[in-house]
């Protein structure tokens, strides 16, 4: 075979394959699909993802069945997310921690998010709650940081869990105001939560929705919010932001694939999460859990997560902490 006729065979390959990717896509999807949460049911990563699911399942005329795996600060997760097929037919949504920092705390967790995944798109996001037990004479963020100030490594600063981004948030408070919490990393929120109603902790930070409802019941008292603006279902409580200069700490979720995954399915599946976070009936269930649509362009998300990266990596370091 001559080279003329070997490069018309090899564009014919080529046309060939080109074609059977353009009929691969407009037959996508074809069968169920399967979202992967590095959550128990229940958590807000799994309701979040359940709602998402519902709605995309719709547009795409297939099932999508949410498969929970907890464990492993999203270490077991993720590899089970990077081991899948990358057909477009696995995807995952995983909040902040188990995307960006895990890989910055634990040794165990060999992977890049950016690398290893690609990124879809940005769900949503839910600001921290700071809260106060009760019976402390602390009325507000500044009540706070004043008595720590005052005695350094005394007060005790309870976050879910460590690595998480409540434990950074409250890293981030002491090092902007130069303030030395006792901070206590709880094994879940469950725990955390009723530990600080029962005092082992006199402040508190996590995500908005397990705290809200004991807010309203008054079983803690709130006393800030690390969102960058006054949002709906928040309204009067203070912004942390006007105690701790810069500080907008958030939570967010965020889709993947396995890396690899065909543009044209990654930008489908991004399309039919960017209409759902759009349905006004997502929108009010997300406020509910204290969340907020995040929908962004397939590029922003990755300048976003780039961006996060950078903030949790400047905060780690600066707080000495080492991977476990």
């Amino acid at each position: 075979m001559n080279i003329r006729h070997r490069l018309w065979w090899g564009a014919l390959a080529l046309a060939l394959g080109a074609g059977a990717g353009v009929a691969q896509a407009a037959d996508y999807p074809d069968r169920t699909l399967r979202a992967i949460v590095p959550s128990p049911a229940g958590s807000a990563p799994d309701i979040i993802t359940r709602l998402l699911a519902e709605r995309m399942s719709r547009a795409l005329g297939q099932s999508i069945v949410t498969e929970n795996k907890p464990g492993g600060n999203g270490i077991i997760a993720m590899n089970e997310l990077r081991r899948a097929k990358p057909d477009g037919y696995t995807f995952g949504v995983f909040h902040a921690a188990a995307a960006v920092v895990t890989p910055m705390m634990y040794k165990a967790a060999d992977f890049d998010v950016q690398k290893d995944t690609d990124v879809v798109a940005t769900i949503a996001y839910t600001p921290m709650l700071v809260v106060a037990n009760t019976s402390t004479p602390y009325k507000s963020l500044e009540d706070v940081v004043q008595a720590a100030q005052a005695k350094p490594d005394d007060l005790v600063f309870g976050n879910p869990v460590h690595g998480s981004v409540p434990h950074l948030t409250a890293e981030r408070i002491g090092q902007i105001r130069k303030a030395v919490f006792r901070q206590i990393s709880f094994n879940g929120t469950s725990q955390a939560i009723q530990s600080t109603i029962g005092g082992d902790a006199q402040v508190y930070v996590d995500g908005v929705a397990p705290l809200l409802p004991l807010v309203q019941s008054g079983r803690l008292r709130a006393l800030a919010v690390t969102a960058d603006k006054e949002l709906p279902g928040l309204e009067g409580i203070p912004l942390a932001k006007n105690t701790v200069p810069e500080l907008v700490s958030t939570g967010w979720f965020v889709m993947l694939t396995p890396a690899g995954t065909p543009p044209e399915v990654t930008q489908r599946l991004h399309e039919e999460a960017t209409k759902a976070l759009a349905e006004p009936d997502m929108v009010e269930r997300l406020k509910d859990l204290g969340t907020y649509p995040m929908p962004t362009s397939m590029a922003d998300a990755q300048t976003f997560i780039s961006n996060e990266k950078q903030i949790w990596r400047k905060v780690i370091d600066d707080a000495g902490v080492k991977p476990e």
